[in-house]
């Protein structure tokens, strides 16, 4: 049998991909080499775009009801927080989910769409041809080999995917490491993180009544990430600290990490493609991981089903690297930036802590700067030459929103209140705003400005959109008035929305 196909990996990022793929009905197999679930969590937090990315397909609901709202996130674990309040999102704020958990209600969307995983079954090796990719796998019964259209490494860092492709993962080893404990706390700290010249570590308060104690020590700093952490070393490290272990006891996992930095070459070979923690490891600074490893495959996965089908040629899963590399090393970037911020204890670093506290005390538009990085609500795509014009392109508005992400537009007139749940089915969304319709300036009593649209008519936009979308039937039309206002959407009269909620062009309106 030939898989579309083959997902190695069955953590957050596969099981998203898996789901992406299945949702528009490509065949897809994924395998896993662990027998189970691990039921220590690496990760505990979804940032504001991942929660975007859950909503557009209509999966918000059960992980905001389980989570915990934070409406702030860290940088460096610097005491002033990143203000996620401000931000232009439905969903302001961290959610403190522990990563299990986000993989169960994944494998349950994955189920839903028929998907199935293959616990216990372990990528031995991976080559490919001109026409397709095999994996050599060791099951419970043997080995045997799968093969398939395309092969995507969602396998972790160390990825056998990616060392069997090929693929280079330069970077730097770890020079930091840092400890991290699941543990009860009789009297937790009031504030989230305690520092001083000594160390510091943050404190995350988790649903099941256990807390995450999470930091660096001078002394912590130079023990191998792979040495086994004991809870009397955590408890030294938080007294040391702190003065006091916060009557810590049951500790349930114990952990290490380290500030290793590394990014592949390229995220496709060929046949072959790379997601989430095969495709870049970094310190685990802001909680950045698991949120970026799930953008990697909500970007990947409508390519990639458009090329299995035949919707679109094999290059564009090109845009996959073009658009996914620079995100990814933007993370390593500000990840080693937050390592020398938050796991450096001289006196000069201490200094810089505090000047780089006090600008994000004292500027708002820095620290927005910052919460837009880490929340990912402001990566935007660069366009191809020529793409941004679209079917009009620019118009009369002087600028183009193509590659930005769409927020979740309220919509007068259309069968759903906002953008997001026209998403649901991976289609492209035509949004027609004018004349009428205009994202940017709502007059007196939430009525849209009066405009004519100097671009394309609907038939021309119909057949632009339809172009991108490689089929008639992936494209859904929808004529509404707009009811929020968006930075940037003043005079939009067309706007193409890809299935993975980035404008893929746009129209402009222009005042009569």
């Amino acid at each position: 049998m030939v898989n579309d196909v083959v997902v190695v990996g069955a953590g957050p990022v596969g099981l998203l991909l898996a789901a992406e793929l299945r949702l528009v009905g490509v065949d897809v197999t994924v395998i896993e080499r662990a027998a189970a679930r691990s039921p220590h969590s690496k990760a505990l937090t979804l940032h504001p775009r991942s929660l975007e990315v859950l909503a557009m397909r209509g999966l918000a609901g059960p992980f905001v009801r389980e989570g915990v709202p934070v409406p702030t996130g860290h940088y460096g674990g610097l005491p002033v927080r990143l203000d996620f309040s401000v931000l232009d999102t439905r969903f302001p704020y961290t959610l403190v989910l522990p990563q299990l958990r986000t993989e169960q209600l994944l494998e349950e969307r994955l189920r839903e769409l028929g998907g199935e995983i293959r616990w216990e079954h372990r990528a031995l090796q991976v080559r490919q041809d001109a026409d397709g990719a095999e994996v050599d796998v060791a099951g419970s019964d043997g080995t045997y080999t799968l093969r398939a259209a395309w092969v995507v490494g969602c396998d972790g860092a160390g990825s056998t995917v990616r060392s069997s492709a090929g693929i280079d993962f330069p970077g730097t080893r770890a020079s930091t490491t840092g400890f991290l404990g699941d543990v009860v706390l009789d009297a937790p700290p009031s504030a989230p993180s305690v520092d001083n010249e000594h160390g510091g570590f943050l404190v995350v308060p988790l649903a099941d009544g256990h807390h995450r104690i999470a930091g660096t020590t001078g002394e912590s700093l130079a023990i191998p990430a792979d040495q086994p952490l004991t809870f009397d070393e955590l408890r030294g490290y938080v007294r040391q600290v702190a003065g006091t272990d916060f009557g810590m006891r049951a500790p349930r996992w114990l952990s290490r990490f380290g500030n290793a930095s590394r990014q592949a070459a390229r995220y496709r070979d060929g046949r072959i493609l790379l997601a989430g923690d095969a495709a870049h490891m970094h310190m685990p600074m802001g909680g950045q991981g698991l949120n970026v490893g799930l953008q990697d495959a909500f970007n990947l996965g409508w390519k990639l089903a458009a090329v299995c089908q035949g919707r679109a040629p094999e290059g564009l899963l090109d845009t996959y690297h073009a658009e996914r590399h620079p995100v990814g090393a933007a993370l390593l970037e500000n990840t080693q930036a937050q390592t020398v911020l938050g796991a450096t204890y001289t006196a000069d670093a201490r200094a810089l802590r505090s000047v780089f506290g006090r600008l994000l005390a004292a500027h708002p538009a820095v620290n927005r700067q910052f919460a837009g990085e880490l929340s990912a609500l402001d990566v935007a795509y660069r366009p191809a030459a020529g793409e941004e014009a679209g079917a009009g392109g620019q118009g009369g508005g002087g600028h183009s929103l193509a590659g930005t992400r769409a927020p979740d537009l309220g919509l007068d007139g259309a069968p759903e209140p906002s953008l997001y749940p026209l998403l649901t089915d991976g289609r492209f969304v035509l949004l027609h705003l004018g004349p009428g319709g205009d994202a940017g300036h709502l007059g007196p009593g939430g009525d849209a400005r009066r405009g004519t649209a100097d671009g394309p008519g609907a038939a021309d936009a119909r057949a632009a959109a339809e172009a991108i979308a490689g089929s008639p039937d992936r494209i859904r039309a929808v004529t509404a008035r707009p009811t929020t206002t968006h930075d940037g959407w003043a005079g939009r009269s067309t706007v193409l929305v890809r299935p993975d909620g980035h404008v893929a062009w746009d129209a402009a309106l222009s005042s009569t």
